[in-house]
This record gives structure tokens, C-alpha cells and sequence, in this order.
């Protein structure tokens, strides 16, 4: 009776510790999933990507533009008075306040790309059944929440919504993972180059509001 009782905790434990590393085997595969949709495989080949970040609020405008050479992490940052052009591995006070822009707007660009890129310093949920909070719509719900250490926002959490082609369609960005939403936006009016998939506008549901790309171009 004792092997047996040692034997069904053993194989209870056994069965935990591989439901546990199946569960993170699942959840590295869903993010892997979503980059690839988005074109991830040919990210190697890039060595120059340059955009122009535009957010439209009511009846103001604001935008800035960069240029990103990511096999030397090399980012230009231009403005309407001024062109700053630093390196990761080298960046002075002024570089470090500027990234934290840069950051933003490439989050904004290539979210299903940083999935994959920030796998080590995020934990992750996967529902197959949830409801969009724009459209309303029943589709994939993946969340992602930073750890509470490095970055320029540690412990923020996001929701991404997508169907079964696994490109996102809505998001919910959450500060320090608080449970009320920071700010809710579509992703759309989708476009391929040099086999990337970007979604260049993100809208409000509520509000005169669009965060948008232009000037997008890859080599």
C-alpha cells in the first residue's frame, strides 16, 4: 500500500511538472506563431527599417521619424529641429531620453516581432475564446506582462486580440498590469514590405484619436 500511495504522489507530481513545462512549450509556441504570421522569418535579412510615428489627438498633430539599422543597433532620430543619431551600446543621457521615444514607436510598429524578442522577460496567458473590447468580436486573447525589473516600463501588461490568421485586430495596453485598461486601439490597414506585415493605423472607439505609420520603408 505504501508503494503504491508513493507511486500515485510520484506520478501526480510527475504528470503537474509536465502539464507546467507543456503549458510553456504552448505559450512560446502561440508567440512564435504571431511573429511568424507577421513576416517574422525574414527579419534577417533586413538592415534598414524607416517610419514616421504620427499620433492625431482632436485638432493637434504630433510625429517623429527614424531610421533603425538593427544588424548594428544603430537608430537615427529626426525631428523638425534636430537629427540625433546614436548606438545602443554607447548611448549618453541625451541618447537614453531620445530611446525611450524610439522604444515606444517601435513597440507600437512591430509588437508581434517584440513578443519574440522579449520572450525571456515576459509571462504569458492564452485564451482561445474572448471577447474583443472594441468590436465585440469572439477571438484569440493573448496576454503579456513584463517583469517588474529593466526597461522604461517595467510590470506593464498587454492584451492582444487576433483571429485565426494570428494578426492582432485590438489591443489593451495596461499600466503596471492594473486591472482597468491604460488605452484600448485597433490594429489595421495592414501592409506587406519586404515580407513584413505592419499595421499602419491604430484607432480609439471613443474620441478623435489615431496613432498611425507613414513613411515606412525596408531594405
Amino acid at each position: 500500500m505504501k508503494n503504491i500511495l508513493l507511486f500515485t504522489i510520484f506520478g501526480l507530481l510527475a504528470h503537474k511538472a509536465f502539464s507546467q513545462q507543456t503549458d510553456t512549450v504552448d505559450q512560446k509556441a502561440i508567440l512564435n506563431q504571431i511573429a511568424d504570421a507577421n513576416g517574422y522569418e525574414n527579419w534577417n535579412e533586413v538592415t534598414e527599417i524607416a517610419f514616421t510615428f504620427n499620433v492625431d489627438r482632436d485638432t493637434t498633430h504630433f510625429e517623429r521619424s527614424w531610421v533603425w539599422r538593427p544588424k548594428t543597433n544603430t537608430i537615427t532620430a529626426i525631428s523638425d529641429t534636430d537629427t540625433l543619431t546614436y548606438n545602443w551600446s554607447d548611448m549618453d543621457s541625451t541618447a537614453y531620453k531620445t530611446n525611450a521615444g524610439f522604444i515606444n514607436d517601435k513597440y507600437w510598429l512591430l509588437a508581434p516581432f517584440q513578443l519574440v524578442w522579449d520572450m525571456g522577460n515576459i509571462t504569458t496567458s492564452h485564451e482561445k475564446d474572448a471577447t474583443a473590447p472594441i468590436s465585440k468580436k469572439q477571438l484569440q486573447k493573448l496576454t503579456i506582462v513584463y517583469g517588474n525589473e529593466g526597461g522604461y516600463t517595467p510590470g506593464d501588461a498587454y492584451d492582444l486580440y487576433f483571429g485565426e490568421d494570428l494578426l492582432i485586430t485590438e489591443w489593451v495596453f495596461r499600466e503596471s498590469n492594473q486591472t482597468e485598461p491604460s488605452m484600448i486601439t485597433t490594429w489595421e490597414d495592414y501592409m506587406e514590405v519586404k515580407g513584413l506585415k505592419i499595421a499602419k493605423m491604430h484607432r480609439m472607439s471613443e474620441g478623435d484619436f489615431k496613432l498611425y505609420f507613414s513613411g515606412i520603408s525596408v531594405k
